[in-house]
């Protein structure tokens, strides 16, 4: 694959560009909302990734003409099932048969994105990255019911090309495995809040300061498994098994109601206190650099 169809191009489809060219690739981009070529190119001329030159990227009007020119599609529109299949119709008639149609959804499933391809179903597979995914290695590759294995197969091999780190999931379920990970942690943390228990920033905290690190090194599973000391996860499971469970049965089950949401809002805003969004982002990718370059170091990490 040497050309790349970048469908959208707000932040995550910008960060995709910005990895695909960075990689060597030709990236043929499109988005039909105004300015959003000079956005494009703006944020690429500050890219991050050695390599990542303009001098590859064109950008066409049209997400058919962009599809056509393809050997690999990366769908990155609004996550509504109307736009989804308005938007594949359009990629499934215009690119060639054997062009894997992927889209970054972080929740849609798949099955329901390829309603919108008649002729190919069989191509149209998740490709859900992390943001920034110029960084982040994670890509959840998701097949469809009608999605053909072979086409996750070269997904997968895509993605490992260009350095990151896919996971395949043997079926789809809505929010794939890390947003639903996610939600989980989201719904105590909000919970803990709305009762009163923890402030915004204490949550934030808790989780950078306290287990956030150990999981920016290995997963939940190895962690726990470690810290059964010789026992491993044997131990942990047979001696906290019970009291976790307990936990389980105490967690929080909470509505975002308007209520709960300006106490989050006003959470954050407290934590941040006058500090710039833009510093925080490029304070946050630069430790994410030193991060991901001091694993590569280590060749003991899975």
């Amino acid at each position: 694959m040497s050309t790349v169809a970048v469908v959208g191009t707000g932040v995550i489809g910008a960060s995709w560009a910005e990895l695909f060219l960075a990689h060597g690739l030709d990236v043929v981009a499109t988005d039909p909302a105004p300015g959003a070529e000079e956005r494009l190119r703006s944020a690429l001329e500050s890219a991050a990734l050695e390599g990542a030159s303009t001098d590859r990227l064109r950008f066409v009007a049209d997400a058919g003409e962009a599809a056509a020119a393809a050997d690999f599609v990366q769908e990155n529109g609004p996550e509504r099932e109307d736009v989804k299949h308005a938007l594949f119709a359009v990629l499934d008639e215009a690119a060639r048969p054997d062009v894997i149609l992927a889209s970054s959804s972080s929740g849609l499933l798949p099955s329901v994105i390829a309603r919108g391809c008649p002729r190919h179903p069989e191509r149209v597979v998740i490709g859900h990255p992390f943001n920034p995914p110029h960084l982040i290695p994670l890509v959840e590759v998701v097949p469809g019911r009608e999605t053909a294995p072979e086409v996750v197969d070269r997904a997968v091999a895509f993605y490992t090309s260009i350095g990151k780190r896919p996971i395949r999931l043997t079926r789809e379920v809505p929010g794939h495995v890390a947003n639903r990970l996610q939600a989980a942690l989201w719904q105590e943390a909000y919970s803990l809040v709305e009762r009163g228990i923890a402030t915004v920033a204490d949550i934030d905290t808790a989780i950078a300061y306290g287990p956030g690190l150990r999981w920016a090194v290995l997963g939940p599973f190895l962690n726990q498994h470690l810290s059964g000391g010789a026992g491993g996860l044997a131990h942990v499971l047979a001696h906290l098994g019970p009291p976790t469970e307990e936990w389980w049965r105490d967690l929080g089950r909470v509505h975002l109601t308007p209520e709960l949401a300006e106490t989050l809002i006003a959470g954050v805003g407290a934590e941040l206190a006058g500090t710039d969004d833009r510093a925080l982002v490029a304070a946050r990718d630069a430790v994410l650099h030193r991060l991901l370059a001091a694993k590569a170091a280590q060749p003991d990490l899975p």
